[in-house]
């Protein structure tokens, strides 16, 4: 099981354009801007990485707003891991399960979780904060990432898993917004 202590968010290229087409866009970026606030409420590093962002452009709005206080990660590899950057920030923050949500699933979402996992992490991918341009795209990424050896959540069983207890969930509720958790 997930713990706080050993638990890292990675951000993967919600960019431009490409993040307004993606499948099913509004619960995609509802989705992201919630493991956001819970991760930043629960004290979880974030790491954000952005696609030649020249070429791209910059984190959509309703992601970068959330992440004032860093700056994203530029690659030019498709996976995160080819940037050494990531690599150097994954080590210093030096935790092993990492949470990944972004953009394409079957592309950049995928390289990262294949090269993540043949270095030794512990993948959650999370199934509702990650899409690509069609159903069909994303649902063989999870497919291929579940496959490989990565374990498919979702954001609500992620943070209901970092909190452990009933009363945590109290304090984090409003935090990561309507719609998300049980309301009482």
């Amino acid at each position: 099981m997930l713990t706080l202590e050993n638990t890292v968010l990675a951000i993967i290229d919600v960019q431009g354009k490409l993040a307004q087409i993606m499948y099913d866009k509004k619960s995609l970026f509802a989705n992201l801007q919630r493991i956001i606030r819970g991760a930043q409420t629960l004290n979880i590093p974030i790491l954000w990485a952005e696609q030649i962002p020249e070429k791209l452009g910059a984190t959509v709005p309703e992601i970068s707003n959330l992440l004032t206080d860093q700056h994203p990660v530029t690659k030019l590899c498709f996976s995160c891991c080819g940037e050494e950057r990531f690599m150097q920030n994954l080590k210093t923050i030096d935790r092993k399960q990492i949470l990944i949500a972004g953009i394409e699933t079957h592309v950049c979402v995928y390289q990262t979780v294949m090269d993540l996992l043949a270095s030794g992490y512990e993948i959650h991918v999370l199934a509702d904060a990650v899409s690509s341009r069609t159903l069909t795209n994303k649902e063989v990424g999870l497919n291929i990432m579940k496959e490989s050896g990565a374990k498919i959540q979702s954001v609500e069983m992620v943070l209901f898993e970092l909190l452990k207890r009933a009363e945590e969930w109290l304090n984090i509720r409003t935090v990561c917004g309507a719609g998300m958790l049980i309301s009482s």
